[in-house]
């Protein structure tokens, strides 16, 4: 492509050189730099891609695009650009000839449930026939390809690279977790979506955003530039969640029809009769043309709101009722969301994603619904996150739990046992019934052999993840594994 024709859509300052040649990709990484690429700067949390320019040219690099001032290198084309990460998507989006213009997109976001809700959405388009890909914070797919993930929403460019590589494989809707760092950091900018979902709001991600106020403007992006890019001239509309106190908020910055969800509100489609059972979930679902039964496998009322988000998408994409009930109760679960693990023991056990207050809190009142026995939780934050919710979640897990064993989640840079610190003042107002065993592994083991028949242990924090990262080390750690094994030697 030509290079001159690949800038030509972002906000150029300058140019040093005669973009007037040909290039043959595009880089963020200088490692990944190949003879006659172009390698954008873009400054991430570790380090920043001007101090990689001399590697990228001796790598072949033919054009550099900066935000900052830099001496020219010999030869080299220099485009200076007021974002290199906004110019990294639209450049892209270009290169790959706008994948996400020739799919239905679907985007999801939300504090807790994206990950479910995007699962029961590719059920139901896949039920109805449609050819789905799927990308999230537990594997990207291509239709029935399952592809490794690094990010819950890719890099831009890579992600304008997977949607290609759909376009390719004759996807026709592409279903996306679309996190608030993706928004914040425009790695989604350069995507024509077609259908916003919002789950919920609450306390996340504070050490990036810094407080709910700026959380809730970055989440609220995906709704007000809804239909403000329409090549496509295709329907376009947003999926709320009317029980959410935020939803006015978002439904207000909404420019296209907006169809809302909810159990305690008035919304477009509504559930009544609601059953949860340690077997799944039944309720009768209200939608503007009638009422259907719908039966899950899945249990606990936050997945009643994930299905009812999902229902929303089938009937404004015009699938049937009937495939739709069909679909969502053929959904057995979703990797680490309240994954039960199995071993034939007399108690229960389940792993679960939960690292927010609110989604530890969602799986803990379920726990409590499906139980007859106690319910322990394992649980610990991350570190070099946001530290203000470590207390609050040490308080719901105290006002939930009969027993809790702090221990350490993915620690990375800070020391496990400070991190417990922060959280044992939110338990210790409310219970003294806990222990502090920083070992993951033997934080589990410790709550499984404490265990009687019919209590059930909640193993929180992890969910999906097959690592723990201490220090800046990656080590191999599957809490689903972990549990197995200790449950076959007891």
């Amino acid at each position: 492509m030509n290079l001159e024709e690949l800038v030509r859509r972002i906000n150029v300052k300058s140019i040093s050189g005669d973009p007037r040649i040909e290039v043959t990709g595009i880089a963020y990484d200088s490692r990944r730099v190949r003879p006659g690429m172009v390698f954008v700067c873009i400054t991430g949390f570790k380090t920043d891609g001007h101090l990689y320019i001399d590697s990228a040219v001796n790598n072949g690099a033919v054009a550099v695009v900066v935000e900052k001032e830099i001496n020219p290198p010999a030869g080299v084309v220099v485009i200076r650009v007021a974002n290199t990460r906004w110019a990294l998507s639209e450049m892209g989006a270009a290169f790959y000839q706008d994948p996400s213009r020739q799919l239905r997109m679907v985007g999801v976001t939300g504090t807790n449930g994206k990950t479910t809700t995007t699962h029961l959405i590719e059920a139901i388009l896949k039920q109805a026939g449609y050819k789905v890909g799927l990308i999230g914070t537990v594997y990207n797919k291509i239709g029935d390809e399952v592809l490794p993930v690094e990010h819950t929403t890719p890099e831009s460019l890579d992600l304008q690279e997977l949607l290609a590589r759909m376009v390719k494989a004759k996807i026709d809707v592409a279903v996306m977790e679309v996190s608030s760092h993706a928004l914040a950091l425009d790695r989604v900018s350069g995507c024509e979506y077609d259908v916003a979902v919002f789950t919920n709001l609450t306390q996340d991600h504070l050490d990036f955003h810094q407080n709910l106020t700026n959380y809730l403007a970055t989440k609220s992006r995906l709704f007000s530039e809804l239909g403000q890019l329409d090549f496509k001239r295709t329907p376009k509309y947003a999926v709320i969640n009317a029980d959410d106190p935020n939803s006015s908020y978002l439904i207000e910055r909404t420019k296209v029809p907006v169809v809302t969800y909810g159990v305690s509100r008035a919304a477009t489609v509504t559930a009544r009769e609601v059953v949860v059972t340690p077997r799944g979930t039944s309720m009768v679902v209200n939608y503007p043309a009638g009422e259907f039964l719908l039966c899950l496998q899945l249990t606990g009322l936050f997945n009643v709101y994930n299905a009812l988000a999902a229902v929303c998408v089938g009937w404004q994409e015009g699938v049937s009722i009937g495939d739709i009930q069909t679909a969502l109760q053929a959904v057995t679960g979703v990797p680490g969301r309240f994954e039960l693990i199995d071993c034939g023991q007399e108690f229960t056990v389940i792993v679960d994603y939960a690292h927010t207050p609110d989604g530890l809190e969602n799986i803990l009142q379920t726990a409590r619904e499906i139980t007859s026995g106690r319910v322990l939780t394992v649980f610990g934050c991350g570190g070099d996150r946001d530290r203000t919710k470590r207390p609050l979640m040490g308080e719901v897990a105290g006002r939930y739990s009969d027993f809790t064993v702090i221990t350490s989640d993915n620690p990375r840079t800070e020391d496990p046992l400070k991190i417990i610190e922060d959280i044992i003042p939110g338990m210790a107002k409310v219970s003294d019934q806990y222990e502090v065993i920083p070992d993951r592994r033997a934080a589990i083991a410790a709550a499984l052999q404490k265990a009687r028949p019919g209590d059930l242990v909640v193993i929180a924090g992890k969910g999906h993840e097959t690592y723990q990262i201490i220090g800046n080390q990656v080590f191999p750690f599957d809490d689903r594994e972990v549990a197995r094994e200790i449950l076959r030697s007891m």
